[in-house]
């Protein structure tokens, strides 16, 4: 979970990846701007395999990227 807190908070990633430490559930992530929220408490270690969850709200945070992405064309000249 330390790996995931500190790439979670610093960049590239810092504006992509969130983490959280506290008990929340599904409805705690709507509109939230990140891709995905890493849910520390849910992940965990089973044997040699990691199971990782993560939160996310499919539409808002999509409609982020996208403007991300035209913001980023319309710099590059597109």
């Amino acid at each position: 979970n330390a790996a995931f807190e500190a790439a979670a908070s610093a960049p590239p990633l810092q504006c992509v990846l969130g983490y959280s430490a506290l008990p929340l559930v599904s409805t705690d992530f709507q509109g939230t701007t990140y891709s995905a929220v890493l849910d520390s408490l849910s992940t965990m270690r089973l044997g040699e395999m990691v199971k990782v969850a993560a939160w996310y709200d499919n539409e808002w945070g999509y409609a982020c990227r996208v403007a991300e992405l035209a913001e980023y064309l319309v710099q590059q000249g597109f």
